[in-house]
């Protein structure tokens, strides 16, 4: 059980790590992008410097820094509303997170193999991206070990709570 919670929070710091390293990335185009357009509404046209594919970076940096933080934080993320629960037991409300969480698995299992299916197709098909022409194949496949990731984490909560009725497990208690 402990090595579970290792490993668990091992892979929530590398998708903490990479959630932060993309919001950075996401934060530093948007911002060079919007000083060079001012500097171009400034000079009155005379430097058109621009971030080409400023809004095709955003965007993939903007899903990986999403589906990174998700996986980072997928047993503190519900939303209890004690409407129902408020007269059970902490064990009992643990085992009912954890059961909860196994929704988050389904979902990062589906999303993580279609993902990764639209990679070999677009490898197959040679797709790239509409303005920097990066391959889509690598973005697709990445988006997919982070939903992986998301599958996994929330298959070792949904565990913890579940069986062990462990905090931290089904319900983030702080």
């Amino acid at each position: 059980m402990q090595a579970l919670l290792f490993v668990s929070r091992q892979l929530a710091r590398l998708c903490l790590l990479v959630a932060g390293l993309a919001l950075l990335a996401l934060m530093s185009v948007t911002i060079l992008d919007v000083l060079l357009r001012l500097v171009f509404r400034l000079s009155g046209g005379a430097l058109n410097w621009s971030v080409i594919g400023s809004v095709e970076l955003v965007r993939y940096l903007l899903m990986f820094s999403l589906l990174a933080a998700m996986a980072a934080s997928v047993e503190r993320s519900q939303v209890v509303v004690e409407a129902f629960s408020h007269g059970l037991s902490p064990t009992l409300k643990e085992r009912l997170g954890g059961i909860f969480l196994i929704g988050f698995v389904v979902l990062g299992t589906v999303m993580a193999v279609g993902l990764w299916q639209e990679a070999g197709i677009a490898s197959q098909r040679g797709q790239v991206t509409q303005d920097l022409r990066i391959p889509m194949a690598p973005i697709y496949q990445f988006g997919a070990v982070l939903c992986a990731l998301l599958a996994l984490r929330s298959l070792v909560h949904a565990l913890l709570g579940a069986f062990f009725a462990t905090a931290g497990g089904g319900v983030h208690h702080e």
